[in-house]
């Protein structure tokens, strides 16, 4: 048995909280919000996140971040990517050297253009920083669905222990070194995922979605490569994987937002009619620096950002998507002489 701390709240947080517990694990979750600890002692559920949800009662929850993570074995890192640097500024004086934190947060953050774990370690170097992503939903984890992920960390040692912890008959983990690929996947699929929202608001179809899907993968890997990640990365669980998931499934929130804006909506109305955080719409503006930076051709990921920041009609978006100079396929394929 571990003791492990889960730090955030959201659904996300509490279906792996969930999960840790069946496994044997003592767990304790912190929020910094009092009412959803109330809430979460009172009726051992997430009423607004994870309805119908059961959690058992001798789960730990408490506002006090102290509690949540000293002498823990791991600690969880479950709050939203734009309150990842702050959070882990408070967790700087409570980590001890070594302690494991497995990043759950997908994004990128636009200031620095760090991933979540190079925005952990930037605060909390005496951590081993691991992440967990993939294909996973909290409201199927939650209810034991069948879900596979990948966890990356720079040592294999640690990558197994995470893997061991988390793993279970419903919960399968695979591991892996890449951890700059595994994030960079994770973040820009939100992206993506917007733009796959936007054409169902549009009342585009299959193909469509399936255009979206696949050049959106050659995008995030070609930017991925040029950052470090390995090519086989986005061929996995955290690239292709987790791209179909949040470009289809209707639990993505990343889809709902696009699919609002699709509508005729404006950011600010989409996410507030979403009532959760959209990473994909912080990660947005970040992929366009690396891009330039890195000197990289994203067109999808460029126009979701004209559509959510300049204001450009989504429709008019897609055409130019459409139109754009013919190209090949896969330029590195020799042609019969």
């Amino acid at each position: 048995m571990a003791k492990i701390g889960v730090v955030g709240a959201g659904s996300w947080g509490i279906a792996l909280a969930k999960l840790l517990h069946k496994n044997g694990h003592q767990v304790c979750v912190w929020s910094i919000i009092e009412d959803e600890v109330k809430m979460l002692i009172e009726k051992r559920e997430h009423v607004d996140k994870l309805p119908g949800v059961k959690l058992p009662e001798d789960m730990e929850f408490t506002t006090d971040l102290r509690l949540t993570v000293a002498g823990k074995d791991v600690v969880v890192l479950a709050v939203p990517s734009p309150f990842i640097r702050s959070t882990s500024h408070n967790l700087r004086d409570l980590i001890v050297e070594g302690q494991i934190i497995v990043n759950v947060a997908k994004g990128i953050e636009e200031a620095t253009l760090m991933t979540m774990s190079e925005v952990i370690s930037d605060e909390v170097p005496q951590a081993k920083v691991t992440v967990l992503s993939g294909p996973s939903h909290a409201e199927e984890v939650g209810r034991e669905i069948p879900t596979t992920i990948v966890v990356g960390a720079k040592e294999k040692e640690t990558a197994e222990y995470v893997q061991n912890i988390f793993m279970n008959e419903v919960f399968r983990v695979y591991i892996s070194p890449d951890i700059c690929g595994i994030e960079l996947g994770a973040a820009l699929k939100n992206v993506v995922a917007l733009a796959a929202g936007i054409a169902d608001g549009l009342g585009y179809g299959d193909n469509t979605k399936a255009a979206l899907i696949t050049r959106g993968i050659a995008e995030i890997s070609r930017l991925g490569i040029a950052m470090g990640g390995k090519a086989q990365t986005f061929s996995g669980l955290s690239g292709i994987g987790d791209l179909i998931v949040t470009c289809a499934s209707l639990h993505s929130r990343n889809r709902k937002a696009g699919m609002l804006i699709g509508q005729g909506k404006t950011m600010d109305e989409a996410m507030k009619e979403v009532k959760m955080v959209v990473e994909g719409v912080y990660s947005a503006k970040a992929a366009i620096k690396l891009a330039e930076k890195y000197n990289v051709s994203i067109p999808i990921i460029e126009q979701v950002n004209k559509v959510l920041f300049e204001n450009k009609p989504a429709d008019e978006a897609v055409r130019e998507l459409m139109v754009r100079d013919k190209k090949i396929e896969y330029a590195v394929l020799p042609w019969e002489e």
